[in-house]
């Protein structure tokens, strides 16, 4: 575990969730830390692989990245949660030449609360001050991808997923539908324990509120309309390819 082989030090991070941004990353979070096999990076989102600065050079120095790991804990597992990687160029391409076997997990929610979500947090940050509507058909007359502003196309998962399965085997790859982990977390995060290859027995299960913040505004007609049109086609591919339903996201 943890890349340790015949007593060489080669750490290898085992696993990382790469997506969707406020699709209950944090949550997923809080109970990995909790499970005494998993030993998770020092801090949320440690933002390495979408980072071009760590990749200017021929030979990456991935000790900036190991760096965030306790890598005495070799008895377990490694993993970290940054959203943006299956959203931002290059990253997935980054993560397979580090590791070609580490495993995936993507949370995946109706894009229209997410990108509402989306909006809302950047509002309370003070880095937004549009109109939700506003705000996101710029982002669909935007070409460029946005750390934060890209309300919209962090949305559209279909490509995401198809680049996905196109780098890694379909074996390494977990897909949650964020509404069942709202739902069923337990089911759901046992789903992920087997997956990872841990024991869900040694995880004492309590329930935690996924929604970290209420925000005050209500998502309006016109722009859910817009998104509604806007993801249409995409949600379908997405059902298509992970044989999914995704009718809840249609209405």
């Amino acid at each position: 575990m943890g890349g340790h082989f015949l007593g060489f030090h080669r750490f290898k991070v085992d696993f990382i969730c790469v997506g969707a941004q406020k699709a209950g990353t944090s949550a997923l979070d809080y109970y990995l830390r909790q499970h005494p096999q998993l030993a998770l990076a020092k801090r949320k989102e440690v933002h390495f692989f979408d980072h071009d600065a760590f990749f200017s050079t021929s030979r990456t120095n991935y000790r900036s990245y190991h760096r965030f790991f306790d890598t005495r804990l070799s008895s377990k597992l490694h993993g970290e949660i940054t959203p943006i990687y299956m959203f931002w160029d290059q990253a997935l391409e980054r993560i397979k030449a580090y590791h070609s076997q580490v495993k995936l997990i993507a949370i995946l929610r109706n894009p229209v609360d997410r990108a509402f979500s989306h909006w809302n947090m950047e509002v309370s940050r003070g880095k937004e001050s549009r109109g939700f509507l506003e705000a996101i058909q710029a982002d669909m007359t935007n070409d460029q991808k946005d750390r934060i502003t890209s309300y919209v196309k962090r949305g559209f998962y279909h490509a995401q997923v198809r680049n996905m399965l196109g780098l890694f085997p379909k074996e390494q790859l977990l897909f949650i539908k964020y509404e069942d982990f709202i739902t069923a977390q337990e089911m759901s995060l046992e789903k992920v324990f087997r997956f990872l290859g841990v024991q869900a027995g040694q995880f004492a299960y309590e329930p935690k509120k996924i929604h970290a913040r209420d925000y005050s505004e209500v998502l309006d007609k016109e722009s859910k309309t817009f998104l509604l049109k806007t993801y249409e086609n995409d949600i379908l591919a997405l059902e298509k390819t992970l044989d999914w339903d995704c009718s809840d996201w249609k209405v």
